[in-house]
């Protein structure tokens, strides 16, 4: 790769994709001068502050709610209650989330909230808020909700062919289950909002929301007000990870309500605790299923039901289950497939979105089931994941095509030369074999990714680009920078376009009043749709500047080249400054500002079949990992990660390295040390989330990165029909993870008889290796006690 370069004014002038350059907000973020909502709001004169009253049941009805005592607490200004709501009393996807709850629906929901003075003002009037339930019966867990036969929302199938049929011809066939656990988003800036109203009644909401648009129309709704009287901006996020796609909006309208009723500006900012009490988490699912190989040890069937425990509403549960539904096949050919999905309703916080949006819960189905089966088939792991792989011509089971699947093949070859897989597991056999109590796994796992929203509406974007009489350049785009380093790849888009030197252009905040009817920064697509709104936008004005410059250099205005801040004319010789053709084209009275759009083609999806093209195209990648294993603890290491993934080209090579890298290892978090913990006893705290802190819920550190760790990108990987030919990196990296999984079943089974399956539980915490440990030496007594 080539030279990376520091601030922006001091990189050289030359076309800026695919430049390594840093975040554009790097030094600001180190340094601690990035500014984010809670930063605002102590810049605002009169601020008040919120704390919500949450209930200490997981299911209540609300009886009686008295607010007298709060307002004998110095400081406090307003408590607020379903009755000052103006407009709907909801923030739901499907209205069913009512800001001010009659019913209490899991433990911590907010029954109402106190605005004070001060944050310590507004905890002490919550505290003195009396609230009387009546509690109910609870359903926390999955299984729970399945015996009480609790769903919402649409249940689902994706097929194709007869999976009964084949699964009665299949030569192998195997069953089993698979629980799969949640994951806290765990951001470092928790959900926060700051709303005010001016003296025209226009609301406008400093919100840390992945969604502007939607956190609009929320606000707009609670409030009984026209989208056109609220605006919505996003400055920048201590990361979201999905957990501000929806969360956010129904925040942002307690803000927005308190500060229409006081007419003061109104902070709502949720601490560590109550972030993680009160917000959704990613699904966990219960997936059961049942695998069929013919006689050449190839999938031919596969029949599944996977349960996602939605939690108390449906936020986004229907969209996250139709992408685990489309990505349980993951990088493999099955001929005879049917797989059921449906959300099951509990008492928990609802959950939301998180990075990979369900894709890795379908995924890892298929991956727990090759690992468990492979030692059954007596085939190498590695050698049963490759003979399975989608081959060029081959449609998934809901009918897309499987576009470029070569690249599974070239990616897969690459990374186990550049791992030098093959002589490493020989390694890894000789450690084995002289190390009775420590044992090695060597895994590799591929991934393709479908990347565009499930919902067909979402794909699009707009963007406004200004250049001034100076030449210098505005972006506005609407997306939502969550430290993923969108908006430095929307500075080389417009910078390439423009042919202009990054340094010449600045971005603009997000804003509703500036890019209307925008997406959520999700589903990967940021770059995507953004980067084709603004290249859009750069285009208009480059054309009209052509015409300009065309009659400056002598030649045709499609014989004018921008580049560098230079526009030469072809083959002529002679060329203008960029500035200077600007400043001649405000005096020909010629646009210098334009409105660009984007959506994604070739989309089409009947959500009720199942069936159609949902995606623009898939990422592909796979990840070699070699773990170690103590016999005696079940703790663990990760010795080594190697990494072959296709971004496309490139737009910003060192923003796409971090995000493969800090996918990967948040995807290690999920699978290996992430574990949630509710009380599930039938005593006064069931429902009660126990892992409420860093103290109590384990996220990735520095030791869990691997000791040596490398990535590659594929190289003449170039996707067409995409801005610059680049491709999405933000989600497909967190499923190379599962190459961790696998490599400590392998390290698991190597204390256990040859030919014996590993059942891995998820979260595969070093306790839960501990215990497969011992079943697999178990199993290995048991055959010596056998004179096997």
């Amino acid at each position: 790769m080539s030279k990376g370069y520091g601030p922006l004014a001091d990189r050289p002038d030359r076309p800026a994709v695919g430049l390594e350059v840093p975040h554009e907000s790097a030094d600001l973020h180190v340094t601690g001068a990035a500014l984010y909502t809670q930063d605002l709001a102590g810049r605002t004169l009169g601020t008040l502050h919120a704390w919500p009253v949450q209930a200490p049941h997981a299911h209540a009805l609300v009886t009686g709610l008295r607010a007298e005592a709060a307002y004998e607490v110095p400081g406090v200004v307003q408590v607020l209650t379903a009755a000052d709501v103006p407009g709907l009393n909801d923030a739901g996807e499907k209205h069913d989330e009512p800001l001010f709850p009659g019913e209490v629906m899991y433990y911590g929901h907010a029954v109402c909230w106190v605005l004070g003075e001060t944050l310590e003002a507004a905890r002490q009037g919550a505290a003195a808020v009396e609230a009387d339930y009546e509690p109910l019966p609870a359903l926390i867990t999955v299984h729970d909700a399945i015996a009480a036969g609790s769903y919402q929302g649409q249940q689902r199938t994706v097929s194709r062919g007869d999976a009964a049929a084949a699964l009665e011809r299949a030569v192998y066939r195997f069953s089993g289950e698979l629980e799969i656990g949640g994951q806290e988003h765990f951001y470092l800036e928790t959900q926060a909002a700051l709303a005010q109203v001016d003296a025209s009644g226009q609301v406008f909401v400093e919100s840390s929301t992945q969604h502007p648009s939607e956190t609009q129309d929320i606000v707009a709704h609670v409030l009984g007000l026209p989208a056109h009287q609220v605006t919505v901006q996003c400055l920048r996020m201590g990361g979201g990870f999905g957990g501000k796609e929806f969360q956010p909006h129904g925040l942002a309208a307690v803000a927005a309500l308190g500060a229409t009723l006081t007419g003061r500006p109104v902070s709502l900012r949720l601490n560590r605790t109550q972030d993680i009490t009160m917000t959704g988490k990613r699904h966990p699912f219960y997936a059961v299923w049942e695998a069929g190989f013919d006689a050449g040890k190839r999938l031919c069937a596969l029949r599944a039901t996977l349960t996602s425990n939605g939690g108390w509403s449906l936020d986004l549960s229907e969209p996250v289950l139709a992408r685990a539904l489309c990505h349980v096949d993951n990088a493999y050919w099955i001929p005879d497939i049917e797989v059921h999905g449906r959300v099951a309703k509990t008492n928990r916080a609802s959950n939301t979105a998180f990075r990979g949006f369900g894709g890795p819960q379908g995924m890892i189905v298929i991956e727990d089931i090759l690992g468990r089966c492979a030692p059954r088939l007596g085939v190498a792991p590695d050698e049963l994941r490759h003979r399975n792989f989608y081959a060029p011509g081959q449609t998934t089971p809901y009918g897309q095509p499987v576009r470029h699947a070569e690249r599974l093949e070239a990616i897969w070859s690459a990374l186990t030369e550049r791992s030098d897989f093959a002589r490493r597991q020989a390694g890894v056999a000789a450690f084995n074999a002289a190390h009775p109590h420590t044992k090695r796994g060597l895994a590799i796992t591929p991934v393709k990714f479908g990347i565009s929203f499930n919902f067909t509406a979402f794909n699009q974007a707009g963007a406004l680009v200004h250049v001034y009489k100076d030449g210098s350049v505005l972006i506005n785009h609407g997306g939502t920078e969550m430290g993923q380093g969108l908006h430095i790849k929307m500075i080389q888009v417009a910078a390439t376009a423009l042919g202009v030197p990054m340094k010449a252009v600045r971005l603009a905040p997000t804003r509703t009043d500036k890019v209307p009817n925008t997406s959520a920064t999700a589903a990967s697509s940021g770059a995507d749709l953004n980067g084709g709104a603004i290249k859009d936008a750069c285009d208009q004005i480059r054309d009209r500047l052509a015409i300009v410059a065309a009659g400056q250099l002598g030649v045709q205005p499609d014989e004018a080249r921008f580049a560098d801040g230079i526009v030469t004319g072809l083959g002529t010789g002679r060329q203008i400054a960029w500035a200077d053709l600007v400043h001649e084209a405000y005096h020909r009275r010629v646009q210098l500002w334009a409105a660009g759009f984007y959506r994604t083609a070739g989309l089409h999806w009947d959500a009720e079949r199942m069936q159609g093209e949902p995606f623009k195209y898939f990422a592909y990648g796979a990840a070699a990992a070699e773990v170690e294993v103590d016999g005696f603890t079940g703790a663990y290491r990760l010795r080594r990660a190697d990494i072959v993934h296709d971004v496309g080209d490139s737009l910003s090579p060192l923003v796409d390295l971090g995000q493969i890298e800090g996918g990967f290892v948040q995807g290690v978090g999920w699978l290996t040390c992430e574990e949630l913990l509710w009380d599930e006893t039938d005593g006064p705290h069931r429902g009660r989330l126990n892992t409420q802190a860093a103290s109590t819920y384990k996220i990735p550190s520095f030791s869990e990165m691997p000791e040596q760790f490398t990535v590659h990108l594929l190289e003449q990987a170039t996707e067409s029909g995409v801005v610059y030919g680049s491709k999405a990196v933000g989600e497909p990296p967190l499923m190379e993870a599962f190459s961790v999984r696998e490599a400590l079943r392998q390290a698991v089974g190597a204390f256990g008889p040859a030919g014996w399956g590993v059942s891995l539980a998820h979260p595969s915490t070093p306790e839960a290796v501990y215990w497969a440990v011992q079943a697999a030496r178990d199993a290995a007594r048991a055959q010596v006690l056998a004179g096997v």
